[in-house]
């Protein structure tokens, strides 16, 4: 069985390069380029990995890992443009596993 990995990610050009290296690798990937499906997708889907951005259009992805976190022990990696070392210590505190500029 592949290992499943969730992208939660609203750039299409990030998503293409990651999906289509981690399928090339052998993962089983699903895509998702808002926050608010993310909880009913996991409420039927056990993931392997998250891979989430903060700036998401309807949810901020900081807010979305505090969601996550209360249910779910899926490992979580930030991967965003934001390179403050706040964001990064805020994002490692409320339950990323790695945060990715």
């Amino acid at each position: 069985m592949k290992p499943k990995i969730l992208i939660v990610e609203d750039e299409p050009t990030i998503v293409d390069s990651i999906q289509y290296a981690l399928e090339t690798d052998g993962f089983d990937v699903s895509c998702l380029s808002s926050g608010i499906p993310v909880m009913q997708l996991l409420s039927g889907k056990n993931m392997d990995l998250i891979i989430l951005d903060i700036g998401l259009p309807d949810i901020n992805g900081l807010e979305l890992c505090k969601e996550i976190r209360k249910l779910y022990t899926v490992p979580i990696i930030f991967l965003t443009a934001r390179a403050d070392e706040v964001d990064r210590v805020v994002g490692l505190e409320i339950g990323a596993d790695d945060y990715v500029v």
